[in-house]
């Protein structure tokens, strides 16, 4: 299924055919199940995307899609109805995130560690912010979306995995049990997280984040304070107005722009192409960097490769302790390994005899 196959004006030919044949005969005549992920809705009423789509493809190119030819996961067809401009919404509704657990998991403590009614109104307020947060997409959201019931359900999962819970615990999932133990081991560095959470979405701070084409590079980053938050600090990190005042204060002090983790120096490596860049790191916590100005102090300069690196896995390591690990690592290796590591220079060059060069 090629991007841009099928037009608007055959989606609309589909959904005529649909409506002549019944959709129990649509389906079958072409093979396709019933929608599990996001359905068509059009004048008012509901199609499975997936196969009108999949016929479609018959009114523009000659033959209709079957059901295995969309390769683009369970959010193929949505994405190309929504981009002829019609509306798609999901089935139901995405798993909670790490930001909406720590806040449901705050409630919870907050309650004596007991799971809270639909009808309470500390479950109808956090109802409302948590359909505040930029999360989750529009498209993926039902009707349901996080509504109090919903809510009142997750706190009763927080609850029934706490330790000193006695009776059989609800559904849940394996989240709402990690969120749960952080809290345990650390509440008040959690309570503060809820706290910021919150804060940035009332003041539109983390409203405002929204993301962008780099932010899919943290879907390998990992931190317990969760995504909003990462995506603030982020944020800070790229403000280029910091960046360029961190670099100057630097090198006004005499200093080089080497990483502070690894010490790759881009102006050495790559000349004239990499003089002046580097990236910078914001080494305050997540739980930590509220809503204070950053100061210069708070920002390391480092190579993208430890910056990376940094990021990756919780719990973070400064770049004091990630240059620990480097050369703790280094001093294990052989030392023409740990050379090659050192100078960035490839095992061949380091071991060619001088007349074969």
């Amino acid at each position: 299924m090629r991007r841009g196959a099928i037009t608007r004006k055959a989606v609309l030919e589909a959904i005529a055919e649909h409506e002549q044949l019944g959709r129990e005969a649509f389906l079958s005549t072409y093979g396709f199940g019933e929608a599990r992920s996001y359905v068509l809705v059009h004048e008012g009423r509901e199609y499975d995307s997936k196969a009108i789509a999949g016929v479609a493809h018959k009114w523009d190119q000659g033959r209709a899609l079957a059901a295995s030819e969309f390769s683009g996961g369970r959010d193929h067809a949505a994405a190309w109805l929504k981009r002829l401009g019609f509306q798609v919404k999901a089935v139901k509704n995405p798993d909670w995130a790490r930001d909406e657990i720590i806040l449901a998991c705050h409630l919870v403590m907050t309650n004596g560690w007991k799971g809270l009614d639909a009808q309470d109104s500390r479950v109808i307020e956090l109802s409302a912010l948590l359909q505040l947060l930029p999360i989750h997409a529009d498209a993926d959201r039902n009707e349901t979306f996080r509504n109090a019931n919903g809510v009142a359900r997750k706190t009763f999962d927080i609850a029934t995995r706490h330790p000193d819970y006695r009776g059989k615990p609800t559904k849940g999932g394996a989240l709402d049990v990690e969120v749960l133990h952080e809290f345990l081991a650390r509440p008040d560095q959690m309570t503060e997280v809820a706290r910021l959470i919150r804060e940035g979405i009332s003041t539109g701070e983390l409203q405002d984040l929204t993301q962008t084409g780099e932010e899919e590079l943290d879907d390998e980053f990992s931190a317990p304070e969760g995504r909003l938050l990462l995506r603030r600090h982020r944020a800070r990190e790229r403000n280029k107005g910091l960046r360029k005042k961190k670099i100057e204060s630097v090198l006004q002090r005499g200093g080089t722009l080497a990483c502070e983790a690894c010490g790759f120096d881009f102006e050495e490596v790559y000349g004239e192409r990499g003089a002046g860049y580097v990236e910078c790191h914001h080494v305050v916590p997540l739980h930590e960097a509220g809503e204070g100005k950053t100061k210069l102090s708070d920002l390391a300069l480092v190579c993208a490769n430890c910056h990376r690196m940094i990021h990756r896995r919780a719990p973070w390591p400064t770049p004091t302790a990630l240059r620990a690990a480097i050369e703790g690592r280094r001093a294990s290796q052989p030392r023409g390994v740990a050379l090659v590591q050192q100078r960035g220079k490839t095992p061949e060059r380091l071991t060619t005899p001088e007349g074969q060069r």
